[in-house]
């Protein structure tokens, strides 16, 4: 069973109907029994890391998450759910994450208010990034099985993770420098792209990653 976390932020619906696509049964739910029996675990996440983590708590959901990942489940985090994984986020202040990849979640450094970039490869950009992007394939990892190297993907975010480790890295995209798009560690796949919007590409990382046995 595929249990996709429900803990009141992500587009649940989206993820659930890729799964569906590909023709993989997957459960929305907020119960820490059923993550605990579900074979994999989908973390999605649209909205602010304090607020995330403060709901993940709220609804007892740290620690089965923990557990799961612990035990060797195949697990996926989506935009937000690829931060939360990490130790801590600049946004809004400074929040602590599950601190399971040790790094830090970042704001990109320009935006279309005053305190913008000026660089001349930078000026034109904003924040949020919005929009497809390419993937550069940086290591293996089982979800990108099929993925080609220049795929593009369709991501929405204003923050990027910084991981101590650069050998979780699995894929990098440009947006003014070169940021982490992707992670993987052991059975941990974690996207900042959103892959239930991203067409074909991302139907392929969906079905990959329900087809990814435990460890």
């Amino acid at each position: 069973m595929i249990a996709i976390i429900d803990y009141g932020m992500g587009n649940l619906r989206s993820v659930h109907k890729a799964f569906a696509a590909v023709g993989h049964e997957a459960v929305v739910t907020r119960e820490p029994d059923t993550l605990n029996k579900a074979s994999h675990l989908v973390l999605p996440g649209v909205g602010a890391f304090g607020d995330c983590m403060a709901n993940l708590d709220h609804y007892g959901l740290l620690e089965p998450i923990r557990k799961g990942i612990a035990s060797g489940k195949p697990f996926l985090g989506i935009c937000l759910g690829l931060q939360v994984l990490f130790t801590e986020s600049v946004e809004f202040g400074v929040h602590k994450g599950l601190d399971i990849v040790p790094g830090t979640v970042r704001r990109f450094p320009f935006t279309h208010g005053s305190d913008r970039n000026t660089s001349s490869e930078s000026s034109t950009l904003k924040v949020p990034h919005m929009g497809w992007n390419e993937l550069t394939l940086e290591r293996v990892a089982p979800p990108l099985r099929n993925v080609p190297a220049g795929a593009h993907v369709y991501f929405v975010h204003s923050y990027y993770v910084e991981p101590s480790d650069p050998s979780v890295i699995a894929t990098t995209t440009d947006y003014g420098h070169s940021f982490v798009s992707s992670i993987r560690r052991e059975n941990i796949f974690a996207c900042q792209f959103h892959p239930e919007k991203s067409q074909t590409v991302g139907l392929q990382i969906v079905k990959n990653f329900a087809e990814w046995r435990s460890l």
